[in-house]
């Protein structure tokens, strides 16, 4: 078996190799492709890989590239995790729109829209090299906005499912709550990408008992904490929300933090550096515990999981993914790009039903992704007025004042990777 991963000099893919390595009877590799077109990265990032698959005992190779049709070549699966113009642009992302009293962050809000445009015409020219390389390859999408990247990619014909942590995040909370392994609970998780809502946690599979009750009255306090909302609020939903609710259920209280502390992209940078020289250190043949403060954990092994399934090794007979609607959600396009529950094989991924939804979540889906096909639209044709479009449709922004002002600041923050501002 052989996969490629596209963006493999990320300092983040020591912890997809540490999964490989770990879970390697469930997704047993023989070969592992790193590509990136940083070089001087990838030299560094391939060097820890290989000495963690050693240390492991994997027996797989791992080799690395900048040529993309050479790294793709007879994969049986690419993993797409990209960051178009790096985290300088996501400095930017996370900046200006709180020059306008928004919310600046990489995949919500304005900063969210200028990552999907910067992003969405590099993942298909990816995926379409990958498809005439070899057209049976599946593309694992853990690239963000996953809801839109996905979306453009299944609307392009692409064999693809998307991929976030979130869910398994509260998988793995829930399971230590609970003191059960984590394949005992199963997340009634619903919504659009980092815009979920967990509206159950069931023991035993789909028709288990409904443990969420007791856990929100057990461990109410830890679970609002993590989520950084009080305590009463999320005993009011009966729910537990995404931590990227926030940015909706405290926007003005989350952008008077924002304003006065150190962006999330300033903070990664700083760690990236770090990393990058723990990793030049041929010594070095585990993941650093740094690693665990860089965000996405649990990612390799929610990506075992669903690169298993969908290849036919096995894997988890249900998994949260991103997928087209298809009708679970009657009130959204089929075509919508959904993160539910699903059962996922060698034949994509199914979403499985969900309860009519409560008006408070609905709306707001509805909102959202009405918002994500303006933007997916701005993202394939370009164009001042469809970005305008978009902003003025997302629900944290719905003002023409704003929407064209942050318009301005978009294009002129990303003009260089824009074809055509």
């Amino acid at each position: 078996m052989k996969l490629a991963v596209v963006g493999g000099g990320s300092t983040y893919t020591p912890e997809l190799i540490d999964g490989f390595a770990r879970l390697r009877d469930t997704l047993p590799i023989s070969e592992l492709v790193l590509v990136d077109p940083a070089a001087d990265r990838l030299e560094l990032v391939g060097g820890l890989a290989r000495r963690i698959f050693a240390k492991q005992g994997h027996p797989g190779t791992i080799t690395t590239t900048s040529d993309l049709d050479a790294g793709v070549a007879d994969a049986d699966a690419v993993l797409l995790q990209l960051r178009v113009g790096g985290q300088a642009a996501r400095l930017q992302d996370e900046t200006w729109p709180l020059e306008c009293g928004c919310i600046g962050q990489e995949t919500t809000g304005a900063g969210g829209l200028a990552k999907a445009l910067r992003t969405v015409p590099v993942v298909l020219d990816i995926a379409e090299r990958v498809r005439r390389t070899n057209p049976n390859a599946w593309i694992i999408d853990f690239t963000n906005p996953v809801g839109i990247v996905t979306r453009a990619l299944l609307q392009a014909g692409h064999k693809a499912v998307g991929l976030c942590n979130v869910a398994i995040g509260f998988q793995r909370k829930f399971a230590a709550q609970l003191d059960v392994a984590p394949s005992d609970v199963f997340l009634n998780h619903v919504g659009l990408n980092h815009l979920t809502w967990e509206l159950g946690a069931r023991l035993g599979g789909p028709e288990g008992e409904d443990v969420l009750p007791k856990l929100l009255a057990e461990h109410g306090d830890a679970i609002s904490d993590d989520l950084h909302l009080p305590r009463s609020v999320v005993d009011r939903l009966g729910v537990v929300p995404s931590y990227y609710l926030r940015y909706f259920y405290a926007h003005d209280e989350v952008v008077r933090e924002l304003a006065t502390k150190p962006s999330r992209a300033a903070e990664v940078a700083e760690m990236e550096r770090q990393l990058l020289k723990m990793y030049g250190d041929p010594a070095l043949d585990e993941k650093p515990e740094l690693l665990a403060k860089r965000g996405g954990a649990f990612y390799s092994e929610a990506a075992v999981d669903l690169a298993s399934s969908l290849l036919g090794a096995g894997g988890s007979r249900y998994q949260v993914v991103n997928t087209y609607n298809n009708g679970t959600l009657p009130f959204l396009p089929d075509d919508a790009v959904i993160e539910v529950q699903a059962t996922v094989d060698g034949t994509g991924a199914t979403p499985l039903s969900v309860p009519a939804l409560d008006p408070l979540y609905s709306g707001l889906i509805a909102n959202v992704t009405a918002y994500e096909d303006l933007a997916l639209e701005a993202a394939l044709r370009g164009g001042r007025d469809r970005v305008f479009k978009a902003l003025l449709a997302h629900p944290l922004i719905g003002q023409y004042a704003l929407a064209d002002d942050l318009t301005d600041r978009l294009v002129a923050h990303n003009r260089e990777h824009l074809a055509w501002a």
